[in-house]
């Protein structure tokens, strides 16, 4: 075993660790949706399988890593970017209860058991069903209790400028109707970072102006163009190879 190619390996690949927690955020420490995971499991395979296979040399390492790089960028963005491609990718929240009663077909189609959803509602508190005015299994496995007794629970109607059809379905409101609120408080869906449904009102939370929101737009567009062009200059190396 050539200990110093080995050695530059995990070191290239700590780098290339580094690099994609800070240029994607703290998701990949606690993954809460099926990219950050994925990203995990495959990149671990990625550094794994490269330091004990002498053939693949340290340049060739970081091309892959650079192509891996790219293509977890490309889907986050069509996700951040698209409430289609978001609930394809993600999934989205389902309810599970609601005013007290079981919707049994939901259960049985995410293969969760009613051991382990009463499992999951003592856990939270809870020992009787009627308690419970909604139960809503989130994309990440959790599950969030809304009992009768909570007054102050807020549901994300409008989340990075993407309105969140079935959170409108859960509050009994159309499209509509947001769009009437917005209108009334004066706000462009493009410049709302994330708007919630409190006591029957909607409070929004704005990017700072319009101006910080299309230089947010800007710079991800050309993070993007950066991307495509270190893929193009792999892809090139590749055929000169």
């Amino acid at each position: 075993m050539n200990y110093y190619e080995t050695f530059l390996k995990l070191a290239i690949g700590m780098i290339g660790l580094i690099v994609q927690i800070n240029l994607f955020g703290k998701g990949n420490l606690a993954p809460n949706n099926a990219i950050d995971l994925i990203q995990n499991y495959i990149l671990g395979g990625i550094i794994g399988a490269v330091i004990y296979n002498p053939d693949i040399t340290a340049f060739q390492f970081v091309l892959v890593l650079m192509i891996w790089t790219l293509i977890v960028f490309l889907f986050k963005y069509a996700k951040d970017h698209s409430y289609i491609i978001k609930n394809i990718i993600d999934g989205r929240p389902v309810i599970l209860i609601e005013d007290g009663k079981i919707k049994v077909d939901e259960a049985m189609r995410l293969g969760l058991a009613a051991d382990d959803l009463m499992l999951q509602l003592r856990q939270s508190g809870v020992t009787n069903l009627e308690q419970v005015h909604y139960a809503i299994r989130e994309q990440n496995g959790q599950i969030t209790l809304i009992k009768y007794d909570d007054n102050d629970f807020y549901l994300p109607v409008i989340t990075n400028g993407n309105v969140n059809n079935h959170v409108l379905q859960l509050i009994g409101r159309d499209r509509d109707w947001i769009e009437y609120e917005m209108k009334r408080q004066m706000v462009k869906l493009r410049n709302v970072y994330l708007a919630e449904y409190i006591d029957g009102e909607v409070s929004f939370t704005l990017y700072k102006d319009t101006l910080k929101h299309d230089l947010w737009v800007k710079q991800n567009a050309r993070l993007k163009e950066k991307k495509e062009a270190i893929l193009a200059e792999v892809e090139q190396i590749i055929e000169d190879e």
